[in-house]
């Protein structure tokens, strides 16, 4: 395990046109903040002039991502090089962010690793390694944010899952079982929350497939290089979902119209998306490229030369993305189907009428 490495950089006065951002002065804590989602996370808050507490593994891409959110506004950004599996690091990365930032307001874990790989050709140690960022590595990041916010008694944690925690897909069961675990822990934990009346929120926000470099570092098993399946998003487009949960704290959030047809999808007809997924999601997530032999992954080390926001499926990716409430959307859909069936109903008893 990585040991933490902090340091802290201070926007200078120049940046005082932030001073009035949304989150000038807060201190937001993101997981995974090197690349990616949470890279452009970060972006989002740096706008906002809010201090940033940046962890990832590797040290040259985090430092690199600090100085790109100075120049975008951030207050203050800090940086801990560690693996978000070694809870004792996660724990004393939180401890130094408090000292050198201050409280922190908001937690976002965005860490995970996957395998493109079928069931019987993973290994447990990759397997295990898996689970343990994108899972544990959740659950480390909720405990180290709750040491310090249930003595204050406010605070947020963001939780990022996927629509992949409502239907798992193959090639990525490693994956899929952790953002299914992640949905259970934040659920239990957030009754746990109301049941101590501590005035912390906890959302959970689930993504659909998004263009970042996991489908050039992931590791694979399959002949041809990994891809995105479906519609892809940019992932700042995600950020906004992001951003905007850290503002109205909802209970959770569906990114985009695939995470609503795949949630709502699989509450109607499980056993069909069985059938199809089996018929299309092989082939759907492989590009024509073959995968090179010295191809290297992040699985057990970073690579610092893909840490960056973007992948490479930008010319087939949005821009912007459907927020739906995933509460206020689960009533839309039971009312919808109540009233259908009291059309049905109701058409029904209109023609035995008239007979």
């Amino acid at each position: 395990m990585l040991a933490t490495s902090v340091e802290t950089k201070r926007s200078p006065a120049a940046h005082a046109s932030r001073e009035n951002g949304a989150w000038a002065g807060r201190v937001v804590v993101i997981t995974g903040a090197a690349a990616g989602l949470g890279r452009a996370t970060a972006v989002r808050f740096a706008r906002e002039g809010a201090c940033l507490g940046l962890i990832s593994r590797d040290e040259l891409a985090l430092r690199e991502t600090a100085e790109q959110l100075t120049d975008a506004g951030a207050t203050a950004t800090c940086i801990a090089a560690l693996d978000v599996s070694d809870p004792e690091a996660v724990f004393a990365a939180a401890e130094k962010f408090e000292r050198e930032l201050g409280p922190i307001d908001l937690w976002i874990n965005d860490a995970m690793l996957t395998v493109f790989s079928p069931v019987h050709e993973l290994s447990p140690a990759e397997f295990h390694r898996v689970t343990e960022t994108t899972y544990l590595g959740m659950v480390h990041g909720c405990m180290a944010a709750l040491k310090h916010m249930r003595p204050r008694k406010r605070g947020h944690i963001i939780n990022i899952g996927s629509a992949l925690a409502y239907r798992g897909i193959p090639l990525q069961s490693a994956y899929c079982g952790a953002k299914h675990a992640i949905r259970g822990f934040t659920a239990s934990l957030r009754t746990e929350i109301e049941h101590d009346k501590t005035g912390i929120a906890t959302s959970i926000i689930e993504m659909p497939a998004m263009n970042t470099p996991q489908f050039d570092w992931g590791r694979t098993h399959m002949p041809r290089q990994p891809r995105p399946m479906g519609t892809v998003y940019q992932p700042e487009a995600a950020a906004e979902a992001v951003y905007r949960a850290a503002q109205k704290k909802p209970r959770e959030y569906w990114v985009g119209w695939p995470t609503f047809l795949t949630i709502v999808g699989n509450m109607i007809a499980p056993d069909y998306l069985d059938r199809y997924l089996a018929r299309t999601a092989f082939g759907g997530q492989e590009t024509s490229k073959p995968v090179s032999p010295d191809r290297k992954d992040n699985l057990c080390a970073p690579l610092t030369a893909l840490h960056r926001i973007h992948g490479r499926f930008g010319s087939i990716s949005k821009a912007h993305a459907l927020i739906l409430s995933g509460s206020l959307t689960r009533y839309a859909v039971v009312g919808a189907g109540a009233l259908a069936f009291f059309a049905l109903g109701a058409a029904a008893g209109a023609l035995l009428r008239r007979r």
